[in-house]
């Protein structure tokens, strides 16, 4: 487990700049919101979830996750077919905050073009320099408020 400032974002997953993570498996991509989306969202009261056997791109928004303070985008890391939702989240959706690696992952792609796409997501120091920025933003925002 990698610590970056304070948030936990594991070395064996990949991440997308709107904050999802993808765990690779083969061709089937498990997704979900990293550590950093959830302690800045609060609270998730809300999630959009998509369809099972939706076709989705790398970088298209396909859910919306809802907390008290507002309303952020699930963006697909990978391109596929959405071939399983956790439906827990339904009954659940705290399991994103408590457990967001774990028990609040929200779906599974089966990936088309995996070795092209990883690429262009982020691991190790691209990340921590990325969430470096995503803190300082985050601060600045807070600041204005």
């Amino acid at each position: 487990m990698a610590d970056i400032k304070g948030y936990n974002m594991p070395d064996d997953l990949y991440y997308h700049e709107e904050h999802s993570w993808a765990r690779v498996d083969g061709n089937k991509v498990t997704v979900g919101m990293n550590d950093f989306f959830q302690k800045e969202a609060g609270d998730i009261v809300f999630v959009d979830l998509p369809e099972e056997e939706d076709d989705v791109s790398q970088g298209e928004v396909c859910g919306k996750i809802q907390s008290r303070k507002w309303i952020g985008k699930l963006v697909a890391p990978v391109s596929g077919e959405i071939v399983e939702v956790n439906e827990d989240l339904e009954d659940d959706t705290s399991l994103i905050n408590t457990d967001p690696y774990g028990k609040g992952w929200i779906l599974v792609i089966e990936a088309e073009e995996l070795d092209d796409e990883l690429g262009s997501l982020m691991q190790g120091d691209k990340l921590a320099a990325f969430i470096e920025k995503e803190i300082q933003r985050a601060e600045e925002e807070k600041a204005k408020a």
